[in-house]
C-alpha cells in the first residue's frame, strides 16, 4: 500500500512549525540540529515541486495580429 504524496502545503506547514520551534527554544540542540537537517531537506523538496510547476505552466502571449500563441514557460535564470 503506497502512502500518499506529501503536498506543497503540508511540507511548507511542516517547516514552518520545525522554524517556530526552534526560534522559540522549545527543543534542545541536539533536536534543534535535527529539526534543522530535517527542515533543510524539506526546503530541498519545496524547491523541487515549485521547479517542477513552474515547467509545467504555459504563457500565453497576444501576437499583433491579435491571435493567440501558447508557449512553454522559460523560468528566469537563477540569481548566484
Amino acid at each position: 500500500m503506497s502512502e500518499k504524496p506529501v503536498s506543497f502545503e503540508e511540507t511548507l506547514a511542516r517547516l514552518e512549525s520545525i522554524a517556530e520551534q526552534i526560534e522559540r527554544g522549545q527543543i534542545g540542540l541536539e533536536e534543534s540540529i535535527a529539526r534543522y537537517e530535517e527542515g533543510m531537506s524539506l526546503v530541498r523538496q519545496c524547491r523541487d515541486m515549485l521547479t517542477r510547476a513552474e515547467h509545467r505552466i504555459q504563457q500565453i502571449h497576444q501576437r499583433a495580429d491579435g491571435s493567440l500563441e501558447v508557449t512553454d514557460f522559460t523560468p528566469p535564470a537563477e540569481k548566484a
